[in-house]
């Protein structure tokens, strides 16, 4: 099995035919979206609209245990029938064959993947192949994947590999509350890193005439007001919401917050676009520990900081730290186990970060020079900050 190359956005919405003309604004978004406490219940009453009568679930073997037990019961009270497919853990082509293949006799007209990011991506990736609808039931809120129409691949042991796009969003993004506030409040942080790079990488990609989307577009002004919306809401509201998990409780805040890390996050990415945040992001998962240990929102928390640089917006940048440190997230290279003067960690970063498909969006020549100077600026804002805000809360999160 190969990565999927059956729907290329850009073909559809950006065709090499169409050179000489404008390219198109096109906005992205699963069908329905609900959240709250208690929801997870409500599953199966949900699908009842679409309407579909067989489904497999998919869910690691913990998440099979508790919440796929409440899932399950749902789905059959709502005369859905059933079946469970365990994912091990890794989005990888192999996994996703397996599933395939296990599934392809049994008439699934949906696929329910509920759990993680990886999890979630691989559902989208077995309910294309199986030609059936997928739905979405992230059990944390730590990236804007649900939303999304397309999944990155990683090879079993993780590595990535590429990005797969669909034609088809999520018919349903379902999210209780609930489960989210008794999830480790790290998980919900590294979500609010995912999320704040949103509006600014938008940002740029509406200044930038030439700046597409991931699916080829120009960026919607709908999708960068929800990326404006997106970061207020965690200013305004992100400790509050981590505060909250702490107390294993739900709040407006955290209501608010997860729409924001979920939701907003994910429909002002889609469709309004990538650039230098994830661009720097992607590049520390080249170095082993960076990846073995720490979550994809904390390596976008240094890129934002890094793209701000990279526009020479210390202010904002100095803002933003400020505030990823009142909730933990990571503001230094020594944060993520890194030494601020190695010249090789440097070179890594600058030299993945040009691979970025969409590092051309920035509106400067981004170049391996720009790259490790803006890294480097991050870090002496993030050392600026940093006394006076504490580290209490990066602690709290990293403690063992």
């Amino acid at each position: 099995m190969q990565i999927s190359d059956a729907y290329q956005p850009s073909s559809i919405f950006s065709p090499a035919s169409a050179a000489r003309r404008a390219v198109p604004r096109v906005f992205i978004a699963p069908q329905r979206y609900v959240q709250g406490p208690g929801v997870l219940e409500g599953v199966g009453r949900y699908l009842s609209v679409m309407p579909v009568r067989r489904v497999a679930l998919l869910m690691s073997a913990r998440g099979l245990r508790s919440e796929g037990v409440a899932i399950q019961h749902s789905l059959r009270g709502a005369g859905i029938d059933c079946m469970t497919a365990e994912f091990s853990g890794e989005c990888s082509l192999p996994e996703i064959e397996s599933h395939v293949l296990a599934l392809a006799d049994e008439r699934i007209e949906c696929v329910v993947a509920a759990g993680g990011g990886k999890c979630i991506d691989a559902g989208k990736a077995v309910a294309f192949r199986l030609n059936a609808h997928v739905v979405v039931v992230p059990t944390l809120a730590s990236n804007d994947a649900p939303c999304s129409a397309l999944s990155v691949l990683y090879t079993p042991s993780g590595v990535s590999t590429g990005v797969e796009f669909y034609p088809n969003s999520p018919a349903f993004v379902v999210v209780d509350t609930d489960i989210v506030a008794a999830a480790p409040e790290r998980y919900l942080v590294a979500g609010m890193g995912d999320a704040m790079a949103t509006w600014y990488e938008a940002d740029v990609c509406l200044r930038n005439p030439h700046a597409v989307t991931t699916v080829g577009a120009r960026p919607t002004l709908a999708s960068c007001a929800i990326g404006e919306t997106c970061a207020h809401t965690l200013f305004n509201e992100g400790v509050a919401a981590a505060a909250s998990v702490r107390a294993k409780s739900a709040s407006a805040a955290l209501e608010s917050v997860v729409e924001a890390n979920t939701l907003l996050s994910g429909l002002g990415f889609e469709s309004g676009g990538l650039a230098a945040a994830h661009g720097v992001a992607q590049s520390y998962t080249a170095i082993a520990s960076v990846h073995a240990n720490y979550l994809h929102g904390e390596m976008v928390a240094m890129g934002t900081l890094a793209q701000l640089m990279m526009e020479r917006r210390q202010d904002e940048a100095i803002k933003v730290a400020t505030f990823f440190a009142s909730v933990g997230l990571p503001i230094n290279l020594g944060q993520l186990s890194l030494g601020a003067g190695d010249a090789r960690t440097l070179d890594i970063i600058a030299e993945q970060t040009l691979e970025f498909p969409f590092i051309g969006n920035m509106p400067m020549a981004v170049t391996a020079d720009i790259v490790r100077a803006a890294v480097t600026a991050a870090e002496t804002v993030g050392r600026s900050v940093q006394p006076s805000v504490g580290d209490t809360a990066y602690r709290r999160l990293h403690a063992g």
